[in-house]
């Protein structure tokens, strides 16, 4: 099992990333929480991991602090989720937010999320009520390091990391045109799931 990978980032297209660990480029896709910490690339950085095999191939995740990695396995329990909908929890919803969602047993936050319905939101609530809330008390959401403005052409980036999250065009277009004219990526994508939450 491949548990934590140390190396040099390489290429950041949201939600996946490119670590270079000695001469060997690892794929990962990562959840919004830690996309937004990252370092510039050509930097040096850690993360936790998380290895799925399936049949239509192998996947790495990749998390920022192992609260993340321990709450996104604990969402791999639930029945009926996916590691791709794990990760959408994850980039819609804090660990803290998601904890308190759960303990709260709203609802509502979690339909808020592209790809989580009524009934799955319902279950997630059920089948986490025991064991996220005990396992994670008074989480910090801890970040890797504070990313550099974007270049301006960070309006596609923050496009496709939208629609790689499951919203469509018309719901990402919209969110986007409230965004301030200077936020970088990391943070244009911050606001526009801010946005997207409140609509």
């Amino acid at each position: 099992m491949i548990g934590r990978l140390t190396g040099t980032l390489l290429e950041k297209n949201p939600p996946q990333i490119l670590i270079d660990v000695h001469g060997v480029g690892y794929e990962l896709d990562v959840p919004m929480s830690t996309f937004y910490g990252l370092p510039a690339a050509g930097a040096q950085l850690s993360l936790h991991t998380h290895f799925v095999v399936r049949e239509d191939g192998h996947f790495l995740f990749g998390f920022a602090t192992e609260e993340e990695r321990a709450t996104f396995r604990q969402l791999l329990k639930v029945s009926g989720v996916g590691a791709r909908m794990a990760l959408a929890v994850l980039s819609g919803l804090s660990v803290n937010d998601l904890a308190q969602a759960v303990a709260l047993q709203e609802a509502g936050r979690l339909v808020k999320i592209p790809g989580i319905g009524k009934k799955t939101a319902e279950r997630l609530l059920l089948e986490l009520r025991d064991k996220l809330g005990k396992a994670l008390p008074g989480v910090s959401g801890a970040r890797l390091a504070t990313a550099p403005g974007a270049p301006p052409d960070s309006k596609s980036d923050i496009l496709n990391a939208l629609l790689a999250l499951g919203y469509n065009e018309r719901e990402a277009l919209g969110a986007m045109k409230g965004l301030a004219e200077d936020a970088g990526v990391s943070e244009g994508i911050r606001q526009a799931l801010r946005l997207l939450s409140k609509g």
